[in-house]
């Protein structure tokens, strides 16, 4: 039996408590039917499953206050657009996991706090699960710094922090000392990262630059020396923002990431990916290099056995099913079209949900083809960081290149993903330091036989998922669909993945960039497409995408740029597939759009 869930009394009293004051008169949150292995246990196993970030204490975080002095998670984050979780104990939002022994527990991020979206039509509130979510990341991420940041400005201001924390009217003046240094330590290191890789102008809501802040995490934060781990002129900053990707279809792909960079549609391929993530959401990672090797776990709080759950959960989560009717008449139409030659206005070319690479043993993936259709460039600009690899200078790691004293960025992580995947394999676990996490422990004989068994062949097709970024342009221009013009001499090939289109109409807005609010608007040349437009949960089910006008106190104005000025980070320009078809045309092909 498929399950579509209608959320109870006691949830809705959760998002009277936590939603902004225009989302109070919306009806009950609605869930959408996402496969009979959608279920409400898989459902709120994916909400608060840990992963392995440790983000900041729990008890800091319920003892900071906001700027107006209410407490800093009293409306469990939804002033950015968090969602509320009535499983979670401490009053954290969807995506916000504890971990740790009781009184001493450390709040994480897992995958579902960017990977859950919430709309509304008419008052009618829809959760859709692997959804893009509609959060300010960079919002809450500033504030938090401001946060922290205020209680350490003077003694008088750390002594109620320390009093919450401490569970005292009148803490010991040594555990308060040891206190202040402890959240000192902390802040310099997240005072570092916030200050100089958060952009000027916002991300926005739905957006975040997140290869450009797993790159300065994993090289600004964690390869440094001791005690800080800091190299902080490997910080870049974090200007290409690109909205968060819908997960159904994710582990089926055989390429991932917007620029298509990283061979996927394995098990090992996926750990891969989803290490990346986690290091990139403030997971503990300083690797320790002793001249002879690296040792990558030493001091590594990634959770590979909740990696590894979280994966599973992935796979489970369907597309979500148009929920209102639908035109089939139109849509067969509108089916023609899709199949098409991209010359003729078609889709399928890039988007059908053909066969891809097989992964070893015998996975088959899904084609996602890397191609050019003259998007905005920005965020292709950041695999050309180079940065000084510190603690990683001269290592290796199985397929990942041997490291010079400065290498590029994506050549770092690399190294430090297939290290921690193969360190961690051989050790059985992580150190005594994160004991309390669940892993697997492997005596040394099961070691040896599951790396012989599993991980070589599957460890070389990470060769493929860290290539440079001249290969994908051959690939990419090779495969250039027809009727699209060539890049301009000296013009940098916009490549990124073009994904199957199964649920596209619950991923809005469109371009990897979030820069056009609509399919409708998709359908327009460029040069027609609308400069600004609100971001929020209203939904527009006849242009398929966000409404026009945007009631929620959430919402934003979004600000782009022309074909002039296409490595904005925000450029509305590309993909002209489709738009000179006729309007009736363009209908028909909506209505099947609707209908993946």
């Amino acid at each position: 039996m498929r399950h579509s869930l209608l959320i109870g009394f006691s949830f809705l009293a959760l998002c009277a408590a936590s939603q902004p004051p225009s989302a109070l008169a919306q009806s009950a949150v609605q869930g959408i039917d996402q496969g009979d292995g959608w279920t409400p246990a898989t459902r709120s196993d994916f909400y608060s499953r840990d992963q392995g970030s440790r983000m900041i204490p729990l008890a800091w975080l319920r003892a900071l206050t906001q700027a107006n002095g209410q407490p800093f998670i009293g409306d469990a984050l939804g002033r950015y657009g968090y969602l509320p979780n009535p499983d979670n104990a401490y009053g954290l939002p969807v995506g916000f996991s504890t971990s740790g022994p009781t009184g001493i527990e450390t709040v994480g991020m897992t995958c579902s706090a960017c990977h859950t979206r919430q709309i509304t039509v008419a008052g009618q509130a829809l959760r859709i699960d692997g959804g893009p979510a509609l959060v300010d990341f960079q919002a809450l991420l500033a504030d938090l710094d401001s946060a922290v940041g205020a209680v350490l400005a003077s003694d008088a201001a750390f002594a109620p922090f320390a009093a919450k924390v401490l569970a005292s009217p009148t803490p010991d003046a040594d555990d308060v000392l040891t206190l202040r240094q402890d959240v000192n330590a902390w802040y310099l290191r997240f005072h570092t990262i916030i200050s100089l890789s958060l952009p000027d102008k916002p991300w926005g809501l739905g957006r975040l630059d997140a290869i450009g802040m797993i790159f300065n995490r994993v090289t600004g934060l964690d390869i440094g020396p001791p005690p800080s781990f800091i190299i902080a002129d490997n910080i870049h900053k974090a200007d290409a923002p690109a909205r968060y990707p819908f997960l159904w279809n994710a582990s089926r792909q055989d390429k991932t990431q917007w620029p298509g960079f990283a061979a996927n549609g394995s098990d090992v391929l996926a750990l891969a990916r989803n290490l990346g993530e986690v290091f990139g959401v403030f997971a503990v990672y300083q690797p320790q290099n002793n001249g002879l090797f690296v040792d990558y776990v030493a001091n590594n709080s990634a959770n590979f056995e909740g990696l590894e759950k979280l994966e599973k959960l992935i796979k489970l989560i369907q597309p979500p099913p148009w929920q209102w009717s639908v035109d089939s008449p139109l849509a067969s139409q509108g089916k023609d079209i899709f199949y098409r030659k991209a010359a003729d206005g078609g889709c399928a070319e890039c988007h059908d949900a053909g066969p891809g690479q097989q992964r070893f043993p015998f996975e088959q993936t899904l084609k996602t083809p890397i191609t050019d259709a003259g998007t905005d460039t920005r965020e292709l600009g950041v695999l050309d960081w180079t940065v000084k690899t510190g603690a990683l200078q001269g290592a290796y790691a199985f397929a990942a290149p041997q490291l010079g004293e400065t290498d590029t960025a994506i050549n770092t992580l690399a190294t430090s993903v297939v290290g921690s995947i193969v360190g961690h394999v051989f050790l059985g676990g992580l150190n005594s330091a994160f004991a309390h996490i669940p892993l697997p422990q492997l005596q040394p004989g099961a070691a040896t036989a599951l790396f012989a068994r599993h991980l070589p062949r599957q460890l070389r097709e990470l060769e493929t998922a860290f290539r440079s970024q001249a290969i994908i342009a051959a690939e990419a221009l090779s495969a250039r669909p027809q009727g699209l013009a060539p890049p301009a001499p000296g013009a940098r090939p916009a490549l990124y993945e073009s994904r199957v289109m199964n649920g596209i109409w619950a991923a809005a807005p469109y371009l990897h960039n979030g820069s056009v609010p609509t399919l409708a608007e998709l359908l327009k040349p460029a040069a027609q497409r609308v400069a600004t437009f609100k971001v929020g949960p209203a939904y527009d089910i006849d242009a398929v995408g966000l409404a026009v006008d945007q009631p929620s106190a959430l919402a934003t104005v979004r600000e782009t740029t022309d074909c002039s000025d296409v490595n904005s980070g925000n450029s509305r320009c590309g993909h002209e597939f489709g738009t000179a078809l006729l309007d009736s045309e363009k209908k028909a092909l909506l209505e099947y759009l609707k209908s993946l």
